[in-house]
């Protein structure tokens, strides 16, 4: 049962290879006689715009409640699951990194609404009734252009989704007043780091080897990322190492010592210790009472 995680390509009813996909929740539920699904992680990218919701959403081991006039984004290899025990009504986007490179809207649009956010930490975007209703009228737009087909709808539809994260961005940016930065565009040492850990986490454990990568002082980064996130850069490297190795603790049969050795620590009991102090519980016990 545990032996591999399920992970979705991005097709049409027809099982056809698309690039993007809008759908209503309320059919989604319907479809699937409101049955919970299983944990799984997508190859593309998911948003969904709850009007009106009730229930849980789990992304990366951390559990948000649905609620009204909402937006939760789930990123490309996010473990997630969606617990709905009413029929909701709301939208769920679906499109791949090709569709954006396609219709020109950079990534970093989208990165810069968890920018600051350490590894599976992405709450859902709550808005108030007249933000939300600006939402709503992208999603009709989005809808028109789907459903209509027009020879250049691919296009249309681009261009709006890159109004609704220009949107969405002006939001955070406005949520996260505080921070100087975030007003000023993307946090290009910020964005580097982080892309970094997610390349060479299995490799890298401390700041100092990040640092020589970004060619500034550990204690320059150290103190940089405490002041835009309120984290230590130590803590980013830590959380993506963690949800790496509950990925693997939940999804794969591999012993101890083979998740040790795969995600860079010299001795399993290292990768034990480690562990426990982040979670508080030994690898084999969080193994066990996550799949009951």
């Amino acid at each position: 049962m545990h032996n591999e995680i399920i992970t979705y390509n991005l097709i049409n009813n027809n099982d056809e290879k698309v690039d993007f996909l809008l759908k209503d929740m309320g059919a989604i539920y319907d479809q699937f006689d409101g049955i919970i699904d299983a944990p799984h992680r997508h190859e593309y990218f998911t948003i969904i715009v709850s009007e009106r919701g009730c229930g849980t959403h789990t992304i990366d081991f951390k559990e948000f409640k649905f609620t009204d006039y909402s937006i939760h984004f789930v990123y490309p290899g996010q473990v997630h699951q969606v617990f709905n025990p009413e029929r909701p009504k709301g939208w769920v986007m679906n499109f791949t990194l090709e569709f954006l490179l396609r219709n020109h809207i950079m990534q970093d649009l989208i990165n810069q609404v968890y920018l600051y956010n350490t590894y599976g930490d992405s709450p859902p975007l709550q808005l108030e009734a007249d933000n939300f209703e600006r939402f709503q009228d992208i999603i009709r737009q989005l809808k028109y252009y789907d459903e209509n087909k027009a020879p250049r709808s691919i296009e249309a539809i681009g261009a709006v989704l890159k109004l609704f994260f220009i949107n969405v961005t002006s939001l955070c940016s406005i949520q996260n007043k505080e921070n100087l930065l975030v007003n000023n565009g993307v946090n290009n040492l910020i964005v580097n780091f982080k892309s970094l850990i997610d390349k060479n986490y299995q490799q890298c454990h401390k700041v100092s080897e990040y640092a020589e990568k970004l060619f500034v002082s550990s204690d320059y980064l150290n103190k940089y990322v405490k002041s835009q996130t309120s984290k230590s850069a130590k803590e980013f490297i830590q959380e993506r190492i963690i949800i790496e190795a509950k990925r693997l603790l939940l999804f794969t049969e591999e012993s101890n010592k083979e998740l040790a050795y795969k995600l860079g620590f010299e001795e399993p009991s290292h990768f034990s210790n480690f562990f426990k102090k982040l979670t508080e519980q030994t690898p084999g016990n969080f193994r066990t009472q996550s799949r009951k």
